[in-house]
């Protein structure tokens, strides 16, 4: 530990009690490590405050000493965004003692969360006065409000909702020079000059520290069903897509997977059935709700809509969820395929990519065949958030190699797939982030929009000591 850090750790902890400083390594080791396993870090402490103004005065002082900070929630980055540095330059700063729901507002359909709220926890709380977050991932067990909001977290609802970006509603967070910004009145119109609370929406703690966001509730789901499709392409999975926006509002979810993942996951998943009998190249798990009387059961609407569609031919086969356990069921494959993907395949560099929607499943079978040419022996596909042109694109060794295929060609194939979305106009982080993993590939490919941001961060942190090595 370093005399400043010492300073910083000794201060606080004589100000604000024993519980706001972690020394302990055994304590600290769980938060040295990213979600992946991938990133390993170093931090001689771990800074718990309990309220917005034990962050400003932690920041304040933090910034006199000159020691970095690493902001914390839950610790579930996909992209090592919230991993201190390894060289132990860095002190953590973690909001999990910042749990409060402050106020849940029924009749404004809204809520106050602190940073350190767990998304599974305000979901339930919301739940009990009939509204909803309608905002969910896999770690939701885990994730915090203030991480979700710091990477504009995106999930298996942006079709109808948009990610976290479009839920925010307000902002207070504490800024690199320990001033707080009071941001969670909600006002609908406000005209003050460049929204700050959208500014630290996506800047992976590199801006400011939040410490609570105000957040669009809707009504809770009255009904759902869930409808598993056989389609013959993403082509078709897409014109399924506009067919269903076209007629209702109620659809929620759009995943798409090729025939391949499905396999994985039956083989390798305990206790998952076959969805549907037949053989299909291409599957789609349509969600579709109620929130209340005036809306169409959604077991019966799906049948509705998707009886013309089999007609036609532009669905191969269908079957209807008559459950929840059976909706949950389907779900559980969607949820399941990366890890069944890796079980089944072995090592694979993974892709978080979106481009335009209309141009996805075109995207999706000219980006497989490029790196399949370009890398003789791999095989890619893709699965995921078809309905808002976010796929997961993998890429596996197949013959190529073994265990150190990542080491020998995880990077070249990387930035192949990159330039490839480049070129169709789109992003290479679709919703995971850009965190330390990829923050080269970022100023390689975006050095513009890099400029910007290191202008920005060079605003309002000159002396770069918010979440150093990420984004920028």
């Amino acid at each position: 530990m370093t005399p400043a850090q010492q300073q910083l750790v000794d201060t606080i902890r004589d100000r604000l009690g024993d519980k706001s400083v972690v020394t302990d390594a055994d304590d600290l080791a769980p938060w040295l490590t990213d979600w992946r396993g991938r990133w390993n870090g170093d931090a001689p402490a771990m800074l718990q405050p309990a309220s917005t103004d034990e962050v400003a005065a932690m920041v304040e002082l933090a910034a006199e000493l000159g020691v970095p900070l690493v902001p914390q929630g839950g610790n579930t980055s996909m992209v090592g965004g919230a991993t201190p540095p390894a060289d132990g330059s860095a002190v953590i700063l973690s909001t999990r003692r910042m749990n409060r729901i402050r106020s849940i507002d029924v009749a404004s359909q809204s809520c106050v969360a602190e940073a350190g709220v767990i998304l599974q926890t305000l979901h339930e709380a919301v739940e009990r006065e009939g509204l909803r977050f309608p905002l969910t991932l896999g770690s939701r067990g885990s994730a915090t409000i203030g991480g979700l909001t710091s990477t504009n977290a995106g999930g298996t609802q942006v079709l109808r909702f948009g990610p976290m970006r479009a839920l925010v509603q307000g902002i207070e967070a504490v800024l690199p020079d320990g001033t707080i910004h009071h941001g969670l009145t909600g006002l609908k119109k406000d005209n003050r000059g460049s929204s700050i609370d959208q500014l630290l929406v996506a800047a992976e703690g590199t801006l400011g520290i939040i410490t609570a966001v105000r957040l669009k509730l809707v009504p809770a789901i009255r009904s759902r069903a869930v409808a598993w499709l056989g389609v013959a392409s993403p082509q078709a999975a897409l014109d399924v897509l506009r067919a269903l926006e076209a007629e209702t509002g109620q659809v929620e979810g759009f995943e798409i997977l090729p025939r391949e993942s499905l396999e994985a996951a039956l083989a390798q998943i305990p206790g998952l059935r076959r969805p549907l009998e037949g053989e299909h190249d291409w599957h789609v798990l349509v969600e579709a709700v109620a929130h209340d009387a005036a809306d169409e059961e959604p077991e019966a609407l799906l049948a509705r809509l998707l009886a013309p569609l089999m007609e036609r031919g532009s669905v191969e086969d269908a079957t209807i969820s008559n459950s929840d356990a059976q909706a949950d069921a389907f779900w559980h494959i969607r949820d399941s395929l990366s890890e069944a993907e890796k079980k089944q395949f072995g090592p694979a560099t993974q892709h978080d990519i979106s481009v335009p929607v209309d141009d996805m499943p075109r995207f999706m079978g000219e980006a497989a065949r490029a790196v399949e040419a370009a890398f003789p022996g791999t095989h890619a596909s893709g699965f995921g958030h078809l309905g808002d042109g976010n796929v997961h694109f993998h890429v596996r060794a197949g013959s190529r190699g073994g265990s150190d295929w990542l080491a020998r060609e995880g990077e070249a194939v990387t930035r192949f797939v990159h330039d490839l979305v480049v070129a169709a106009g789109g992003s290479i982080s679709a919703e995971h982030g850009i965190g330390q993993m990829k923050r080269d590939e970022l100023a390689r490919l975006s050095p513009e929009r890099v400029a910007t941001l290191r202008a920005l961060k060079a605003a309002l942190d000159p002396k770069g000591l918010f979440n150093p090595g990420k984004l920028v």
